[in-house]
C-alpha cells in the first residue's frame, strides 16, 4: 500500500509531480494500491482551494487512487489523544522552552539539538509536546540510499510533536495516519531522509509496524533550491499532461521511448507499469528542474 501526501500550500508544481509518479508506479506497477492523503493540519501555510487544484491535477494527469482521498485534518482528534496517551505513558512531557531559551544551543542535521531542559518539569506557560528519545542508534535500510542511521538524542534531543500553537506537529501525524492507513512502503524526497528515525522511533514507541521507505531525488532549481512555494516553483501546466509526464519519466532515468510524448495518459501509465525500475535512481540526490523544462 502506498500514498502521495501533498500539503496544500499551492498547485501541484514538478517536484511534488516527481513524488507523485514515483510513488504511483511503485505501488501500482507491484499490484499494490495507491492513496492520496491532503496534508493539512498548518493552516498558516495551506493556500484556499489548493487541495482541489491538486487533485484536479492528478486526475488529468491520469492518477487513479483506490480510495477517497483523505485529509490529514479528520484525524486531528486521534493525533491529540495519542500525544495525551503518549505524555500519560512518560513518553512525552510538557515544555515551555523558547526558541530565545534555545538560541544559544547546539546544532546538527536537523536543527537545533534539544538539551532536555524540561524533561523533569518546566515553568508555567505556554508549552509545547516533545517526544523522549534516547541514544540508541536506529537505522534502516532505504530501497534507493542504502543503509541510514542516526542517534536521535545526541543527533535532535527530544522533539516537538504538539507545538505551542496547539498545532500538531507532521513528524507525529505522518506516523499515525500511515498507520492507520496500512500504508507499508513510503515513497518521498530525499530531503526527508534524515526525518526518517524520528519516525521510526516514533513507530517503536507507539507499537506500530514500520513501512519500507524509498527516498528519490528532490528537484531543485537553478540555485541548488527545493522546489516549493517558498522558492517561486510554479504549478504543471494540466494543458498538457501527456509531455509533461513524459519529461517526469526522463527526469526520473526511466529512459521512455520518444514516441511515448504524443500517447495520451493512460497509454504513457501502461507503458510505465511494465517498465518501471527504481535502480536507475540509485544514490542520486537531485533532479534539477531547468534542465527538463520545468
Amino acid at each position: 500500500m502506498g500514498r502521495f501526501a501533498p500539503s496544500p500550500t499551492g498547485p501541484l508544481h514538478f517536484g511534488s509531480l516527481l513524488t507523485a509518479v514515483a510513488s504511483y508506479a511503485e505501488a501500482k506497477s507491484k499490484g499494490g494500491c495507491w492513496l492520496v492523503r491532503i496534508e493539512d493540519i498548518d493552516p498558516p501555510r495551506e493556500m484556499p482551494a489548493a487541495d482541489k487544484l491538486i487533485l484536479g491535477t492528478l486526475e488529468t494527469y491520469g492518477f487513479e487512487w483506490d480510495d477517497t482521498p483523505a485529509y490529514q485534518s479528520s484525524f486531528s482528534s486521534h493525533h491529540y489523544q495519542v500525544a495525551q496517551k503518549l505524555i500519560k505513558d512518560k513518553n512525552a512531557y510538557h515544555c515551555t522552552c523558547s526558541r530565545k531559551d534555545l538560541s544559544k544551543t547546539q546544532t546538527g542535521i536537523l536543527g537545533t539539538i534539544y538539551p532536555g531542559t524540561c524533561r523533569n518539569g518546566c515553568a508555567n506557560g505556554d508549552f509545547a509536546i516533545r517526544i523522549r528519545t534516547n541514544d540508541e542508534l536506529i537505522g534502516f535500510k532505504d530501497l534507493l540510499q542504502g543503509t541510514y542511521e542516526q542517534r536521535l538524542e545526541s543527533k535532535s534531543g527530544d522533539f516537538i510533536i504538539v507545538r505551542k500553537d496547539d498545532l500538531i506537529a507532521y513528524n507525529l501525524a505522518v506516523v499515525i495516519d500511515d498507520f492507520q492507513q496500512g500504508i507499508t512502503e513510503v515513497v518521498r524526497g530525499i530531503d526527508l531522509l534524515t526525518s526518517t528515525p524520528r519516525h521510526i522511533w516514533l513507530q517503536q514507541v507507539l507499537g506500530f509496524p514500520t513501512p519500507s521507505y524509498m527516498h528519490i531525488p528532490v528537484a531543485v532549481n537553478n540555485d541548488g533550491q527545493k522546489l516549493s512555494k517558498l522558492t517561486g516553483a510554479t504549478g504543471i501546466d494540466s494543458s498538457k499532461p501527456n509531455l509533461i509526464l513524459f519529461k517526469t519519466l526522463q527526469a526520473l532515468r526511466q529512459n521512455p521511448p520518444p514516441e511515448l510524448a504524443l500517447e495520451k495518459p493512460i497509454t504513457i501509465w501502461q507503458w510505465v507499469m511494465e517498465n518501471w525500475s527504481v535502480a536507475p535512481l540509485k544514490k542520486e540526490t537531485v533532479v534539477c528542474a531547468s534542465k527538463h523544462g520545468f
